[in-house]
């Protein structure tokens, strides 16, 4: 057997079921290898494609997904796939197959390519490697291009036993009990022992990339029996024993060679970093920051969460915003948010995860209905659980009003808000962190009514709230006008605080909430409940009105994947779904033409629910060749094509200029689609759409193409906020 085939076999052992790809002779025996120890391989027609599919299927299995490919320009068709990957965390390991010769073909800095979008590059050196690899991918959430030499490859390998303990099942968040695994040596060291020249492969050698120097030989253990350490290309120092914290403590430590501090042994399970507004009940939030310096809030699990408790308690419109991070903690939040009367809204990524709650605002940012704008502007402390608080969710930072205090709680906090300073900032995992600090909170039981700070369910007299007609209109779609600007709503400055009694100032638990409320949401929450003029006619259907007529035709029980253009809004607005597994966005890196391909490999990981593909024209037809893998693998897929024979983001962008160069002649998609096996439909009208109702009814043994010519009048506001952030 050689190293090839022993990393095929041991990634299956240890967990792998589904790897994707397109194989060349680089990676033909270790694809093999997966496969005959049982692990399915997906077989796309593109390396973007394939890289696509991979993440989108990690990111809706719950697990660490495989992707491999051909050396050279197999890993640079997969770059953009790699880079959505990696800019949204997707734990992803790619296996690309690698040349040291500097004279062949096919030879690239693989390292620097994957240091380029934010991926961790390694290199195997012994079969063995492919486990540190997964894990890191696995445990620290981050896509890993793991460089396969084709010389090592083709060495034969020594005997090793299947892994003892695989990883279980692959999923993250990590169990912080884990053992810590192997030290990493970095690739760019200063020197490497002599013993380090040995072939890979051997017991004693230690794994180099081609640009290694350095390396201490004390680095050179690793736990279990002759057994070496795994080089990523982009570390700067090696530990000097293997250590016995977690791999991935709850404060989301990591290896300093994953672009993180590593937090010492012993660090809390939970921290607030220093606060940016002194936590006086007397102060108004970021209006009260003091340019002297921040108050140092101490790391400790009680200090740290009694703080976040007593913002909480305080807060009189609270408002959770959970993003990617927060997709395990649903019950977790809404206890909090019980017991605290917050309202519950999502970034674009985690949509639908409150879906069923009195309480769904559904999507923060350019996809917020009018109503929703208007809640978290009225909101005097905004909670973002796993959330960046990045341009989208919060439309530049205009969803925050002034006097608007803002907590996060995330793993890490690697960078300072750009568009949002964040006043407290928690360390931790979401739903630990959220359980905690409802342990703080006395029940509304443990209050007596005199100590409320106001009738239960409703505000002071003296501060008007949303609800009862005397908040801003919101109106921030494109069909009825500019919202209010910031700071102009009713609720610009926070109300004085409740006098402090026996329960240290915690207030009523109603918070936002009350029945009017409650009524309003039920009627005006979903973007099917703004008003607009149907603009259908001559040969076009108004794509709201194609939205919303899928969204009554499809069965509940969908999984939406929508591809970035001027269209993406309507599918992600004008179509629900039934929880966070029902929706699945691949913006990160703000790519049109990898709508089908998260398609896919979502419909792979939730095989119980109904695909639907959300294209453009112009990402169709980038990614047209994976319509064929959807009609090989007979996937029941619903593909929609919002088609107006243009870049519509630029025609509507670039107003008063030549388009020539950004439309396109009319295309039949529905004949390439049937030319490739799969059922099609034209519509240009609502009645058109019984076509997929008889194909529901059928036997969904083939996907069907829905190629709608939409009207094209209207740019699209969400990525006019787009071009604001370039």
């Amino acid at each position: 057997m050689i190293v090839a085939e022993a990393v095929g076999r041991l990634l299956a052992a240890a967990g792998v079921d589904t790897a994707f790809g397109v194989v060349g002779s680089g990676n033909f025996h270790l694809t093999n290898a997966l496969v005959r120890h049982g692990a399915r391989f997906v077989a796309a027609r593109h390396e973007g494609g394939a890289a696509t599919m991979a993440d989108a299927y990690a990111r809706m299995s719950g697990r660490a997904a495989v992707l491999t490919v051909h050396q050279g320009p197999g890993l640079t068709n997969a770059m953009t796939g790699i880079a959505e990957a990696a800019k949204s965390r997707t734990p992803l390991l790619v296996l690309a197959a690698d040349v040291t010769d500097p004279h062949s073909n096919f030879h690239l800095d693989q390292a620097a390519l994957a240091r380029a979008v934010g991926a961790v590059p390694m290199r195997l050196g012994r079969a063995e490697d492919a486990l540190e690899a997964l894990r890191v991918a696995r445990d620290h959430r981050r896509t890993v291009l793991l460089s396969l030499p084709l010389d090592i490859q083709s060495t034969p390998a020594r005997p090793t036993p299947d892994p003892l303990t695989p990883p279980n099942p692959d999923t993250f968040p990590p169990d912080p009990a884990t053992p810590a695994s192997a030290p990493v040596t970095p690739a760019s060291a200063a020197s490497t022992p002599s013993s380090a020249s040995a072939r890979p492969g051997s017991a004693s050698a230690p794994v180099t990339p081609a640009s290694a120097a350095s390396t201490p030989s004390s680095a050179s253990a690793r736990p279990g029996p002759a057994s070496a350490p795994v080089t990523p290309a982009s570390a700067a120092a090696t530990p000097s024993a293997p250590s016995s914290t977690p791999a991935t403590p709850e404060l989301g430590a990591s290896p300093s060679y994953l672009g993180a501090s590593s937090s010492p042994p012993g660090t809390p399970a939970y921290a607030v970093e220093p606060a940016r507004f002194p936590l006086d009940p007397g102060l108004p939030g970021r209006s009260g920051v003091q340019e002297a310096g921040p108050v140092a809030l101490p790391a400790t699990r009680e200090a740290g969460l009694g703080v976040l408790a007593r913002v909480l308690g305080e807060a009189r419109r609270p408002v959770f915003v959970a993003g990617r991070g927060a997709r395990h903690a649903r019950r977790e939040l809404e206890d909090l948010a019980d017991l605290t009367g917050a309202l519950l809204a999502t970034s674009a990524v985690a949509k639908g995860l409150f879906r069923g709650s009195p309480w769904d605002l559904d999507v923060s940012g350019g996809f917020s209905t009018p109503l929703t704008a208007e809640l978290i502007q009225g909101a005097d402390l905004v909670v973002a659980w796993g959330c960046a608080l990045n341009m989208w969710t919060t439309r530049h930072g205009t969803l925050i009003s002034p006097g608007t205090r803002v907590a996060q709680i995330d793993l890490e906090h690697p960078v300072a808000a750009r568009h949002v300073p964040v006043d407290l900032p928690v360390t931790g995992d979401v739903a630990r962190v959220a359980a905690a600090v409802a342990e703080l909170l006395p029940t509304p039981q443990e209050i007596p009514p005199s100590e409320y700070g106001s009738p239960a369910g409703h505000l002071p007299p003296d501060e008007p709230g949303p609800y009862d007609g005397s908040g801003p209109s919101g109106g921030h779609g494109p069909y009825d006008g500019p919202g209010p600007s910031r700071g102009h709503g009713p609720h610009d400055e926070p109300g004085p605080p409740d006098e402090p009694g026996p329960h240290d100032g915690y207030r009523s638990r109603s918070g936002y909430r009350s029945a009017e409320l409650a009524r309003r949401i039920a009627a005006e929450g979903r973007w099917r409940a703004v008003p607009y003029e149907d603009e259908t006619g001559e040969g076009r259907i108004d794509p709201r009105t194609l939205s919303i007529a899928l969204d009554d035709i499809l069965p509940a029980e969908r999984l939406i994947a929508t591809d970035s253009g001027n269209f993406m809004g309507y599918p992600a607005m004008w179509m629900d779904v039934p929880d966070e597994g029902g929706f699945c966005f691949t913006q990160a890196f703000q790519s049109i033409g990898l709508g089908l391909a998260t398609a896919i490999g979502a419909a792979l990981a939730r095989p119980d629910r109904l695909p639907v593909a959300a294209l453009g024209d112009g990402g169709a037809l980038m990614g047209i060749s994976e319509l064929e893998t959807v009609a090989r693998l007979g996937l029941p897929m619903v593909i929609v094509v919002y088609d107006d024979e243009a870049y519509g983001a630029e025609v509507h962008h670039f107003t008063g200029h030549p388009h020539d160069t950004v439309t396109f002649p009319p295309t039949d998609l529905a004949a390439v689609a049937r030319a490739l096996g799969l059922d099609a439909v034209t519509v240009t009208e609502p009645a058109d759409l019984r076509a997929v109702s008889a194909w529901l009814d059928g036997p969904r043994d083939r996907a069907i193409l829905v190629h709608a010519k939409v009207t094209r009048e209207r740019p699209s506001w969400w990525l006019e906020e787009a071009f604001r952030g370039h």
